[in-house]
């Protein structure tokens, strides 16, 4: 029987009880909730996510969910999210949560890839198992705290790279681009941004406005519309997650553009699925955001079987188009 509904009150109480001068941090959102007793007789993982306002993140809980649904003699399951993507103290404070409940193992796609970690240390500090999916904690600020946590995700850099492969194969050298960035100190913007540049360099393309829109299609679309004011003969935008690249599309309609910009993202969200089926964006990369916390729910429950230090584990991310959707 699934008890995730049921049991999501007790751990809001339990939460208020343990957690001393946390009035203010966000409580578990709606999800998967165990018991209260710290002493569960399978394991419990709490899923401490990004903002779940954001449809890759609320395509990620809803996979964690299924999953636990499936195998709920193997596993009791939380689901944190943040109220958007730069709420970092509101992380810490779902991740500080976690570990008053004493969870076993905590999963989590951080907002900032260094900004986290000492949370993430204390964390570890008290034997729960910390996995890291999305987007990856900073390898320099990790060795230095001599701990090490270990990466479930895609290469981000190789996603982007075949998004921008594709888009220079519509294009021609000589041509202008502007890249949309996501949160400049986030491990997977940095990694999307340069796949991105590898492949414009390779096809001879400028770009020539290069830009933060924090992963927000509102800010995406204001810088786009500012992108498109400054740069008159621009060709095409490059978004490094599929929010901003739908903030876009919606600045080159407002300007009448829609013919002669294209456009691709990044996290292949049902939207811009219908974006491209229409014609309207290019292309997008699918890092399997329904499986991707699973992929960490998983190897967090092979560590607190085995008791093994984890390495990291790739996981897949493939390329989407016109052609691959009508397949």
């Amino acid at each position: 029987m699934n008890r995730i509904i049921a049991r999501h009150a007790l751990v809001l109480a339990f939460a208020a009880v343990v957690i001393a001068g946390c009035s203010d941090a966000p409580a578990p959102s709606s999800g998967s909730a165990p018991d209260a007793t710290p002493f569960a007789s399978i394991p419990r993982i709490a899923l401490v996510m990004k903002s779940l306002a954001n449809e890759f993140f609320s395509t990620m809980a809803q996979g964690a969910e299924t999953h636990q649904a499936a195998n709920t003699e193997k596993y009791e399951l939380i689901v944190n999210g943040i109220k958007d993507e730069t709420d970092l103290s509101g992380q810490v404070s779902l991740v500080e949560q976690m570990i008053a409940l004493q969870v076993d193992a905590i999963v989590i796609a951080p907002a900032d890839s260094k900004a986290l970690i000492p949370v993430l240390q204390r964390a570890r500090e008290t034997g729960i198992v910390v996995i890291n999916i999305d987007n990856k904690l900073d390898a320099e600020v990790l060795s230095a705290s001599g701990i090490s946590i270990p990466f479930v995700g895609p290469d981000n850099r190789a996603g982007a790279r075949k998004v921008g492969d594709q888009l220079a194969s519509t294009l021609h050298a000589g041509d202008k681009v502007a890249v949309l960035e996501g949160l400049q100190t986030s491990f997977n913007g940095q990694q999307r941004k340069l796949g991105f540049e590898e492949a414009m360099k390779a096809a001879s393309i400028s770009i020539v406005d290069s830009q933060s829109a924090k992963w927000e299609m509102s800010l995406a679309n204001q810088t786009a519309s500012g992108m498109l004011t400054a740069q008159p003969e621009l060709n095409a935008v490059l978004a490094c997650n599929d929010s901003m690249a739908l903030g876009a599309l919606a600045a080159v309609k407002a300007a009448g553009r829609l013919a002669t910009v294209r456009i691709v993202g990044f996290d292949n969200i049902s939207a811009v699925q219908q974006a491209i089926r229409d014609g309207e964006i290019l292309a997008t990369a699918d890092q399997h955001g329904d499986q991707l916390a699973v992929f960490g729910i998983e190897y967090a429950l092979e560590v607190i079987a085995s008791g093994s230090a984890p390495n990291d584990r790739e996981t897949p991310v493939d390329l989407v188009t016109a052609d691959t959707l009508a397949k």
